[in-house]
């Protein structure tokens, strides 16, 4: 097959000649007949995406494997990482290779299951790591993500666990005692709301901690979805270090701030702007902003968090919190990075693509699209602009913080090692 007319990472347009599942050749006018035409669509690496709940096995209400990869394709994405936080809890080999094989059964994108630090996210115990990382999953990312790992001893121990096989420990930043009942950010606008607010430090001070835990181990840390300044600053310095960490940062939190809380279209308290961690200030999206540009913060992660109806469409206090994010992530970084000058489309493959299949020790993914690559390959069109609607979503849940919002760019078809998982933005 032969894909006409694309611009590798934004470049001159080129043909691409994928045989074999691979990357056969790249050139003008390539002669052939079996084709599409890409109509000028910017090729990209396939997405990888290392922070995604897909729900399955448990709360199949909110999604499947099955869904939630037919999402991830919509997305761009080619690989997902598969978080723990399941019914039950993605603690053992047995659950993992569960995950794993739905992920090879349905087939939209490569699932990769990531394993639970604690039994039960109970934060008592370590779980079988070694079992899970022999496991056919291959297991070598980690996290009782929803739940802080807060004992520091047992924090070290999962980091010098995970150097055996040269894993990664992913922290969900926050100390529960300092955010015990919070509801939304710390601020003006919490206290003028009368919610419980979720202050910064509660996050800061958990990531210092455990970049000086890594350090003192010289194992690998990851921080899941980065919110603050201050954040910002730790990580800056944990790195001049030259430590073994990295961090991400979600699309909403790139662009959506707390005064959405008290000003949503239909009025204060919209739940659907409760999410975990909270959404921040504005200097707070500023320097998020500035810290993905610079390589403070290493990559972009979804946090795909679907919820049912009943579950979002509630009052604030017993709302769940997070949002779906796959299919609107890259329309999301190309408003709040491209176009705003910050990251060109060699950054954005670098942040949604290259690094993270390199901290999830992928070897088939985040290739550069060069002869003899693996054929993942996103075609991205940042022509257009769409009003987003949540109900042509293939998830099976709803809760979007942009329904109605007019954002950039659309993925056009989405290549998982040759295959068309989405065509002309449908799913084949």
């Amino acid at each position: 097959m032969i894909i006409r007319n694309v611009r590798i990472l934004g470049a001159e347009p080129v043909d691409i000649r994928i045989a074999d599942g691979v990357i056969a050749e790249i050139g003008p006018d390539l002669p052939g007949q079996d084709e599409m035409d890409g109509g000028g669509a910017i090729a990209l690496p396939g997405l990888v995406d290392l922070h995604t709940h897909l729900r399955e096995p448990g709360r199949e209400d909110a999604e499947t494997v099955q869904t939630g990869t037919q999402s991830a394709a919509r997305g761009g994405y080619t690989a997902v990482h598969a978080m723990a936080n399941t019914s039950p809890v993605a603690d053992t080999a047995g659950v993992v290779e569960q995950v794993w094989r739905l992920g090879r059964e349905f087939g939209h994108c490569d699932v990769h299951p990531v394993g639970a630090v604690t039994v039960g996210l109970e934060g008592r115990q370590l779980a079988e790591l070694g079992a899970m990382a022999d496991s056919a999953a291959r297991v070598r990312v980690f996290s009782d993500d929803g739940k802080c790992v807060d004992d520091a001893v047992l924090m070290r121990r999962a980091l010098e666990y995970v150097k055996a096989f040269d894993g990664v420990v992913a922290q969900h930043a926050q100390e529960p005692r300092l955010t015990g009942g919070a509801q939304m950010n710390e601020g003006v606008v919490s206290g003028r709301l009368g919610l419980t607010g979720w202050p910064a430090v509660a996050e800061e001070a958990i990531i210092a901690r455990d970049c000086l835990l890594a350090a003192h181990v010289g194992s690998r840390l990851h921080v899941c979805h980065v919110s603050t300044a201050g954040s910002v600053e730790i990580l800056r310095w944990a790195k001049s270090k030259g430590w073994n960490i990295t961090a991400e940062v979600t699309p909403h939190h790139l662009l959506l701030t707390d005064d959405l809380v008290e000003e949503s279209p239909v009025g204060a308290y919209n739940p659907i702007y409760k999410v975990n961690p909270p959404l921040r200030t504005r200097a707070d999206v500023e320097a998020l902003r500035a810290a993905l540009a610079d390589g403070t913060i290493d990559i972009v992660a979804t946090d795909h968090a679907p919820h049912p109806v009943e579950d979002k469409e509630t009052e604030w206090s017993a709302a769940a919190m997070g949002m779906v994010g796959l299919e609107t992530a890259l329309s999301v970084v190309q408003e709040a990075m491209v176009e705003t000058g910050l990251l060109d489309w060699v950054g954005v493959a670098q942040r949604m693509s290259v690094v993270p299949a390199r901290i999830g020790r992928l070897a088939g993914q985040g290739r550069v699209l060069e002869v003899g690559a693996p054929a993942n390959i996103t075609l991205y069109d940042p022509s257009v602009r769409t009003k987003v609607d949540p109900s042509a979503f293939a998830s099976k849940s709803r809760n979007t913080p942009y329904e109605g919002m007019t954002l950039p760019g659309a993925v056009v078809a989405t290549f998982l090692r040759g295959r068309a998982t989405v065509l002309e933005g449908k799913l084949v």
